[in-house]
């Protein structure tokens, strides 16, 4: 912050390295770290100067909107109070720019605090330009803030209204945990039925698929079947099947977001 009106206009360029700094601290530890990731809760990494290099980034540039998109998306897996001061700042330094009262609700409805996540949209509604869907999403925080049509509306404006890449990819990751957690929930409650009634676990491929052909899921949201037979997650990477728990779950290898044990 010292160092703005100090180095010859190249706050700019500062606040650029200070943002690339961010990235690469972050994918180093990802890369470095040797357990599960959460996307949840990145705490484990102990990335404790994100907050810092996104700080100084928006110190030398007030209106670096991607520092500011980052840390929305990221810094709520850290540290929700940093996250909320970092939008707080964009919001002062941004005050004609709806998307950050987006990210700002999008905070709070991750925290469950629906009725200021319903403030937040509505004061972004009140900007000039800002979408309609600004306003739905007040009323939906306020009506019925925690449900799953709820949270897919939320990561699909994020997605599509996302100017930065890490953010849509994040987004994009979590309509893929939300679509394969309601294909699981009514897979497990199909196998659990029919080894109450039977007995015993469907085993092999025409069992299976047998069982997936009875199970009702919202419109836009199918159970795929690959080539050997199994269903797949909207990443397509198959279901881990454990027959003796006669359960499905999120495989090891897909990159959708695990649930907390």
């Amino acid at each position: 912050r010292r160092l703005r009106g100090f180095v010859l206009g190249g706050e700019g360029l500062l606040a650029d390295w200070y943002w690339m700094q961010s990235l690469q601290y972050i994918g180093g530890k990802l890369v470095a770290y040797e357990g599960d990731i959460n996307l949840d809760d990145l705490r484990p990494l102990k990335p404790r100067l994100l907050y810092q290099y996104l700080e100084n980034a928006t110190d030398l540039d007030p209106h670096f909107y991607a520092a500011y998109a980052y840390g929305a998306v990221v810094l709520p897996a850290i540290d929700n109070m940093q996250a909320i001061a970092l939008i707080k700042k964009g919001i002062a330094n941004n005050p004609d720019k709806w998307r950050f009262y987006q990210y700002l609700g999008y905070i709070y409805w991750r925290l469950g605090d629906y009725r200021a996540a319903s403030e937040a949209y509505s004061r972004g509604a009140e900007i000039p330009d800002a979408p309609a869907f600004m306003l739905e999403m007040s009323a939906a925080m306020k009506s019925r803030g925690g449900e799953r049509e709820t949270a897919r509306a939320i990561y699909r404006q994020l997605y599509e209204n996302a100017e930065d890449a890490k953010a849509r990819e994040n987004a994009l990751l979590r309509l893929y945990e939300i679509d394969a957690n309601e294909q699981l929930e009514a897979v497990n409650a199909a196998l659990t039925e029919r080894f109450r009634k039977s007995g015993k676990c469907p085993s092999g491929r025409s069992a299976l698929i047998e069982l997936l052909r009875t199970i009702n899921l919202p419109p836009g949201n199918e159970i795929k079947i690959n080539a050997a037979g199994m269903p797949v997650d909207p990443t397509g990477v198959a279901f881990q099947f454990d027959q003796l728990l006669c359960r499905m779950a999120i495989a090891p290898e897909s990159k959708i977001p695990k649930p907390l044990e």
